[in-house]
């Protein structure tokens, strides 16, 4: 098990089938002991349950991102009730629903600042104070997606957030690997998630990317888990500033006959 003796803390979990959740359950499997963090009531119930239908103990922290008291505050917590960890995994977004319809032009200023914020933004103030409690040769993964690199239609304002999430790994990476932290991203394909369902025509996507992609298939939350497990080890110890897509090939793909052809099959 390659995350036998680590501790880390996963951020982001909404319900069984975030990615985040996925993350947890590979990181498990690979032997680390977890804790999470929470922003609410409503959603500590809901992780409490998963945690317990996993057969698992964990510790969970409430933190709200958008406030600097209550980050700060996160990680005094976790170094007092769980101890240093090694590593960090970033899952946390939000747009509002409003800016996600339309055009990109049409986003208001408090939404682009809304969604920068929570998305962007958090990784940087998370990543501020875990540096602190964070063993030597600890890690850091974010979640991106391919909206941050291209145009998807309806992913708008998120889009733009996900390219400053993607930028921010790269300067966090310079800033903290001279303590040994190496801090990448990981860029899934399209994931039926509760956050999904904000995107308009998020099941032609699914399809697009399916028919697309070098492996014409979609991808699953185990596979992003797996691979956020494999990068959080020391065996990817030499990997620092990187954005590894996990979307079955999609990214690389400019168009594929094999598209053309599901659309000629009858229904």
């Amino acid at each position: 098990m390659i995350l036998k003796g680590k501790k880390g803390l996963i951020t982001g979990v909404a319900n069984q089938r975030s990615i985040a959740w996925g993350i947890a359950k590979s990181c498990w499997e690979q032997g680390a002991e977890l804790c999470f963090s929470y922003q609410g009531e409503r959603l500590k119930s809901s992780l409490d349950s998963l945690i317990q239908g996993e057969g698992k103990t964990a510790t969970t922290f409430e933190c709200d991102v958008t406030k600097d008291e209550s980050v700060a505050s996160l990680f005094a917590s976790i170094e007092k009730d769980f101890g240093k960890i090694d590593f960090l995994v970033h899952a946390i977004a939000f747009a509002k629903r409003e800016d996600l319809d339309g055009e990109f032009q049409d986003t208001s200023r408090d939404g682009f600042a809304t969604a920068l914020d929570i998305s962007a933004y958090s990784l940087a103030a998370l990543a501020h104070h875990a540096a602190s409690v964070m063993n030597p040769d600890g890690s850091i993964v974010a979640l991106s997606y391919i909206g941050g690199e291209k145009v998807i239609p309806h992913y708008n304002v998120m889009g733009v957030a996900k390219a400053a999430l993607e930028c921010s790994v790269r300067y966090l990476a310079h800033d903290l690997g001279k303590l040994g932290i190496r801090v990448n991203t990981v860029s899934p394909g399209p994931i039926r998630t509760l956050a999904a369902k904000g995107i308009g025509d998020f099941n032609k996507m699914l399809t697009i990317t399916e028919n697309r992609s070098a492996l014409h298939r979609n991808v699953g939350t185990d596979e992003v888990g797996d691979t956020v497990a494999f990068l959080v080890s020391n065996m990817a110890r030499g990997i620092s500033g990187e954005l590894i897509h996990v979307d079955a090939g999609y990214h690389a793909i400019s168009f594929s006959f094999a598209e053309e052809e599901a659309q000629r099959k009858p229904a």
